[in-house]
């Protein structure tokens, strides 16, 4: 126990002094890097919300677009009348509200059905926000105008990435991250040992659609001019699951393995081929699904497993996994 409490101070440790030198970015850059920074935070929020509720349930949503979406459009229509951040809190509240819906009337469904009805949503609202604004605005978008700069910007989403990380660890280590785990590997033997299966998913797939409706309200006054179909782009949802996969999300911390190089990456594509992103999209997620189906970090922990198993073989002494599996 006390080598555990240990372990946690040196990661929360860790993580402090690394919020602290990320913190000090905008004080020596005002060019590509803080640029650079602000979509590599926007990312690593997102895609580590996502992985909140995907993790541990392995249902993979495609709903992120819709979410993100919600969020910005909270902050330009409410722009001209509230404080931001209470725009932020309503953000929040709408982008939970929107999943707590979706999931009560999809959630029972898996694998391929839930994946289609996700990606559906984004689409469906981006119609009704389009139809609506042309139908009684008589425009297409809306403009966001405000005194935020991108070392703003910035500093707010590192403040949301601390604050997800925060909540992440603390569901790891409740009674819900607990009844989750046993939802992903088994959600009938979930139900028999008394586990409410439908209302555990609800309440993370609200907690992960409110964080990543914060991430859009924050991003909004960067586009200065918002509209629907740049607001719920289909192309978020992917990239969210790309980076988060290719990360892997056995851990908390690790869809920022996935974010980090994938971002680098696609900033080299997008100034170099901006005609074929879309291709190289594709092709690294069918990549990353028959490659590295556990991610970067599972594949860390596989030969990290398989080390330490012919370590033990060769000293004679068996894995602890060995003795598990005999023992079951």
């Amino acid at each position: 126990m006390m080598s555990l409490r240990r372990d946690e101070l040196a990661v929360a440790g860790s993580g402090i002094a690394a919020v602290g030198l990320l913190s000090l970015l905008p004080l020596f850059s005002d060019g590509f890097a803080l640029s650079f920074g602000v979509n590599l935070m926007l990312y690593v929020a997102m895609c580590t919300a996502w992985a909140l509720f995907s993790g541990p349930t392995r249902l993979v949503s495609l709903a992120s677009a819709a979410f993100f979406g919600v969020g910005t459009y909270s902050v330009a229509l409410g722009l001209d009348s509230l404080p931001f951040p209470v725009l932020i809190a309503i953000a929040a509240l709408s982008s939970a509200a929107l999943a707590g819906l979706v999931g009560a009337a999809t959630l029972r469904l898996s694998g391929v059905y839930f994946v289609i009805f996700t990606l559906g949503l984004a689409e469906l609202i981006r119609q009704v926000v389009a139809w609506s604004q042309s139908r009684f605005a008589h425009k297409m978008g809306l403009y966001v105008f405000t005194d935020f700069t991108e070392r703003d910007l910035y500093w707010m989403l590192l403040a949301l990435t601390t604050l997800v990380f925060g909540v992440g660890w603390l569901i790891n280590r409740s009674r819900l991250g607990f009844a989750l785990r046993i939802i992903g590997d088994d959600e009938t033997v979930a139900r028999h040992v008394g586990i409410a299966t439908a209302r555990a998913k609800i309440v993370l797939f609200m907690t992960s659609g409110a964080f990543i409706g914060v991430a859009g309200a924050i991003v909004a006054p960067r586009y200065a001019y918002i509209e629907p179909q740049a607001a719920f782009n289909p192309m978020i949802s992917f990239l969210v699951v790309i980076m988060a996969l290719l990360g892997g999300t056995r851990r908390l911390w690790g869809p920022l393995v996935g974010v980090i190089p994938f971002t680098i990456v696609m900033e080299f594509i997008t100034a170099r081929f901006p005609n074929h992103s879309s291709v190289v999209i594709g092709i690294t997620f069918l990549a990353i699904v028959y490659l590295l189906p556990d991610g970067i970090t599972g594949l860390i922990e596989g030969m990290r497993d398989r080390i330490r198993r012919r370590t033990a073989a060769g000293t004679g002494i068996e894995a602890p996994d060995a003795i598990e599996e005999k023992a079951a």
